[in-house]
């Protein structure tokens, strides 16, 4: 219980900080906050906010299951380099995301970089799941209030 709640506390440390940096790198690459070919997607009213939800947490897990948990394993060990397997894992994880965009590509991959160094530092993938969810979640549900 005390490494499920210490990786709750690297979370959102982690979310807090990543958060700061995208901001800032978003903003760099002038990546439009509202994207209107995204708009279709995001939840209004009850049932689609829960849905949403529950599509957040197994995206988070099933993403930090596959691109860090397994590809950035499988990295490292093809490459012998822990960074270049995240740069790897990082792209992958970009380029998955291609539908939102070039530009959100560049973002979202050095969100998995990220993402990547926070697995290989605390050596599992619970506290990038945890904090992936969270931003899905979150991103999605206030982005869909802030339409109406």
């Amino acid at each position: 219980m005390r490494q499920v709640l210490r990786d709750i506390g690297i979370a959102a440390a982690f979310w807090i900080v990543s958060g700061i940096l995208l901001f800032v790198l978003a903003w760099l690459l002038r990546v439009a906050e509202r994207r209107p070919s995204m708009e279709f997607i995001l939840p209004h009213g009850g049932v689609e906010i829960t849905v949403w939800i529950a599509l957040a947490i197994t995206a988070g897990i099933c993403q930090e299951t596959v691109f860090r948990g397994y590809l950035q394993r499988q990295f490292t060990a093809l490459t012998k380099s822990v960074p270049a397997s995240m740069l790897l894992s990082a792209a992958a994880f970009g380029a998955a995301h291609a539908y939102q965009g070039f530009r959100m590509v560049i973002l979202i991959g050095l969100y998995g970089a990220m993402f990547g160094i926070l697995a290989h530092w605390r050596g599992s993938v619970r506290p990038g799941m945890i904090a992936h969810a969270w931003q899905d979640s979150l991103g999605g549900v206030l982005s869909g209030l802030a339409r109406h």
